[in-house]
């Protein structure tokens, strides 16, 4: 076989394929084997037709079609590989010439990951924010904690806000009664904001068995996006009332005796979170630095894709229905035309920051072991609330593995970046980044060189674990 590679583009190419027939006859040689063992002729036993008589009484057109399609991907895969090109996508791929007993030719356009020429990653330097804890952020700590800890108590006075009411709702639209919007005690914190807009103005200032009537427009359902007249009537309203942060409430509360040694725990988590966001700006500026520093080609294709995508899913749950999408951007105050542009431009910096980890990680040599496979499986299954091997039994069949393994591979690229960097906060402190990004010590684990080997990596690393959790 003979393959040639065009270069269209930075990141498209063209592969010219060249199969003589001798390469194909071992292909044709099973296919009429295979043929043989269904055909039925006089004289002659199942599966015992000479091939040559079988050639001169079958459509050779149509084994010649056979036998092409199912050789054309095996030759594309081999021509991807000998050209050391890595494919994005599927190919478009056009049989040029296909003549039984002549040569098999074929191009296949496909786009594939660019060359990327990237900085000196040691160089690399930015500043997040320092981590500041207030006075103010520890007290609503506490006041939250009061909360939890807080008793409702009935009242004989107008709904205000932080009062927790039982309401009955009901809506029309154009006079008609909706059914799905029509509901009896129902509990609502006033001032919450976790229903209707409006909702809550119309609740303050009623007292227990009064009613309100409201225009609004509603949020789900059929009539998702109408205006709506909402009927709202008190049935009950209650305070919550607070215990005294004191040296009892914590012993209540907490595990420490006094109030001071709770406030001070109250900092630490406070801190604790603040770290947590440090961290996701640390990733995000090391990010953003690497871009601004790098030229990175865009496959159209690929962003096309990830852009048709998300339009899917943003108006599937609306019946494609172009109308009801328009209305339901309208009612966020947004337009069909701010949401493609945001829609396309976050479409290619996700492919250009793919692109761009994916060139970093093999200029690091970062390599995927079990362990990563392990956590990653494992942190995913306690988000979807299943077992580690019942997602990988999904993932498996949804042929999810690839992605895992790549994502995988981008968070360990980064976590390397990071190391790698100068990385200070605003008051001139360096920052230690071992916290939420692991070791400095450089990554030496077992690659995993393709999605199957991932696969394989994953099945074991889920056996482990469940071998360890039934110790």
């Amino acid at each position: 076989m003979k393959s040639t590679v065009e270069k269209l583009s930075p990141t498209r190419v063209r592969i010219n394929v060249e199969v003589p027939f001798t390469e194909l006859q071992p292909d044709f040689d099973q296919a009429f084997k295979e043929l043989a063992r269904t055909i039925r002729m006089p004289g002659f036993r199942p599966g015992k037709v000479p091939v040559k008589l079988l050639e001169s009484k079958i459509d050779k057109q149509a084994m010649l079609d056979q036998v092409v399609g199912e050789a054309v991907p095996a030759r594309y895969s081999e021509a991807i590989a000998s050209a050391e090109v890595q494919p994005l996508g599927q190919p478009e791929i056009e049989v040029t010439s296909k003549e039984y007993g002549g040569d098999l030719t074929f191009t296949a356009e496909v786009d594939v990951r660019p060359e990327i020429t990237l900085p000196d990653l040691s160089a690399l330097a930015f500043t997040v924010d320092a981590i500041e804890v207030s006075d103010d952020e520890v007290d609503t700590e506490l006041q939250n904690l009061r909360a939890r800890f807080g008793t409702l108590t009935g009242v004989d006075r107008p709904a205000q806000d932080g009062d927790f009411v039982s309401i009955d709702l009901s809506a029309t639209v154009d006079g008609e009664d909706v059914e799905e919007a029509k509901t009896e005690g129902l509990s609502h914190e006033i001032g919450s904001g976790n229903l209707i807009e409006g909702l809550d103005d119309a609740i303050k200032g009623l007292s227990a068995g009064e009613s309100k009537v409201f225009t609004t427009k509603l949020v789900a359902g059929t009539h998702a996006g109408e205006e709506a007249e909402v009927t709202v009537k008190v049935v009950s309203i209650k305070e919550r009332e607070l215990p005294e942060p004191d040296d009892e409430f914590a012993q209540l509360a907490s595990e420490f005796d006094t109030i001071d040694e709770l406030k001070a725990s109250l900092v630490d988590q406070v801190k604790q979170a603040k770290r947590i966001g440090q961290a996701e700006q640390i990733r995000d500026k090391a990010l953003e630095t690497l871009l601004e520093q790098v030229e990175v080609p865009l496959p159209e294709a690929i962003v096309q894709a990830q852009v048709d995508d998300t339009v899917h899913n943003a108006i599937h749950g609306l019946d494609h229905d172009e109308a009801k999408f328009a209305e339901a951007l309208e009612a966020e105050g947004s337009t069909r035309e701010e949401f493609d542009a945001d829609n396309r431009s976050n479409a290619e910096k996700a492919v250009k920051t793919q692109l761009l980890m994916d060139a970093v990680a093999d200029q690091l040599d970062i390599q995927v072991g079990q362990n990563d496979l392990t956590e990653r499986l494992v942190l995913m299954s306690r988000q979807y609330g299943i077992e580690p091997q019942q997602l990988l039994q999904v993932l498996q069949q949804n042929n999810q593995l690839p992605t895992m393994f790549a994502d995988v591979r981008r968070g360990l690229t980064i976590a390397a970046v990071v190391h790698g960097a100068s990385v200070t906060d605003s008051e001139g402190n360096e920052v230690d980044t071992t916290e939420f990004f692991g070791p400095t010590t450089p990554i030496e684990v077992d690659a995993a060189d393709d999605a199957d080997e991932a696969e394989d990596s994953a099945d074991e690393a889920v056996e482990a674990d469940e071998a360890d959790e039934a110790k």
